[in-house]
């Protein structure tokens, strides 16, 4: 028999129906056929209006199975600090000097930390770490005297996520090669936040709809009856 392309197991799925958890995720990493180890993506469109600031839903969590990437991570600070981050495992750490750096066009990291003493310098670059997601944040706990803590975090599987103009938070949750229940177990810690993080001016159904698709693959939507708050 004939294998199937990806393009056409693509066709085995109905965007509209609607599947258990398990099952989606499944479906997923089924449909995971490209030559390298996709990420296994979440979709989930909340019934928030992000242009109001109290429905704004953002946040960080740590996926209990990792993300099964390297994360880089860039650190602004000084002496002590500094140290502190640079046996945490930082791949990038420095002040004005890094400031240059990055205004130069090179940015070699996925995560930033500062600490609070550092925002002087790092605030010069918002119009340059803002639009990528990189600015720190104390609400996101990467601008913090605890920078050893934060490294470790960014690098054990700590995702930061979003909720995106249309209402949508878009998040990886590991790769393909991951066990299924991993990937349930990371799931359900990322809904978790995002429930915890239901904003007060969200009215009627917070969580609507819910999807699981691979980096290549198609997307398959997840019956929200089965979530816990949802």
């Amino acid at each position: 028999m004939a294998k199937l392309t990806k393009k056409q197991k693509a066709l085995t799925i109905n965007s509209e129906q609607l599947h258990q958890l398990d099952e989606a995720i499944a479906l997923a990493r089924t449909n995971a056929t490209a030559k390298f180890d996709e990420t296994i993506e979440v979709s989930l469109n909340l019934g928030v209006d992000p242009r109001h600031a109290d429905q704004m839903v953002r946040g960080v969590v740590n996926l209990p199975k990792g993300t099964g990437k390297t994360v880089r991570v860039g650190v602004f600070a000084r002496g002590a600090k500094a140290d502190e981050a640079r046996e945490a495992g930082a791949d990038v750490i420095g002040a004005e000097d890094l400031m240059e750096t990055i205004q130069g066009g090179t940015i070699d990291f996925d995560r930033c930390i500062a600490t609070p003493d550092m925002m002087g310098i790092v605030g010069r670059l918002g119009k340059v770490l803002g639009p990528k997601g990189l600015m720190p944040n104390p609400k996101l706990g990467t601008v913090t005297m605890n920078v050893a803590q934060a490294v470790k975090d960014a690098k054990s599987g700590q995702v930061e996520y979003r909720v995106e103009k249309a209402g949508i938070i878009h998040s990886g949750i590991g790769k393909a090669s991951f066990p299924a229940e991993d990937l349930r177990a990371n799931f359900d810690a990322l809904l978790d936040a995002v429930v915890k993080a239901k904003p007060s001016g969200a009215k009627g159904k917070y969580v609507k709809k819910v999807a699981i698709s691979s980096t290549m693959g198609p997307g398959i939507r997840v019956d929200t009856a089965e979530l816990a708050g949802a």
